[in-house]
């Protein structure tokens, strides 16, 4: 694919992501406010509307004016990496965290009293470890896929491909 191509690709998949994360989140404040957890495939998933001022875990509490700009900083560091995507697979890893850690950051930037103050919508309940959104889904996934490439050797930039081997075309002419 050409250099094009695969941002064009990144950057769609971020949308693409973006957009599943909103609206899920805009129907689960919608249809889940003041419902109690609705179990979906029994006890291992289930749905309940939950605003995290936190991090993961609810981590940070209290600090979420730095974990708007650490989100802010994150989504800026993964566009410039976007526009240098090597390859489809880093495409699709870059782009998936493109999109959890924009929808994250308006979150909060946008969903609070004031400006960057927000909370992060959660619904997702895993068995009641912990509860999360789609986002979380593009990041963790994406995260995974990244180390995966990673340990598999699979380089990110130009320059940490190894070099093709040349084989001489022709005899050499020189005699030893």
């Amino acid at each position: 694919m050409s250099r094009r191509s695969l941002t064009v690709l990144t950057f769609s998949l971020a949308a693409v992501w973006i957009a599943l994360d909103q609206v899920t989140k805009f129907w689960a404040e919608n249809s889940l406010v003041g419902q109690p957890r609705v179990p979906v495939l029994g006890g291992w998933f289930g749905l309940i509307l939950v605003y995290n001022p936190g991090a993961a875990f609810g981590l940070g509490t209290g600090y979420i004016w730095i974990l708007t700009v650490i989100a802010g900083i994150a989504a800026i560091a993964l566009v410039v990496l976007a526009f240098r995507v090597p390859s489809l697979v880093w495409g699709i890893a870059i782009g998936s965290m493109l999109g959890g850690a924009i929808s994250h950051f308006f979150d909060r930037l946008l969903r609070g009293e004031t400006l960057g103050s927000g909370h992060i919508v959660d619904f997702i309940d895993y068995g009641g470890f912990f509860v999360g959104n789609v986002a979380d889904i593009a990041l963790v996934g994406a995260a995974l896929g990244a180390v995966l490439l990673s340990f598999l050797g699979v380089p990110f930039s130009e320059s940490a491909r190894p070099a093709p081997e040349t084989s001489p075309t022709a005899p050499s002419s020189r005699q030893p």
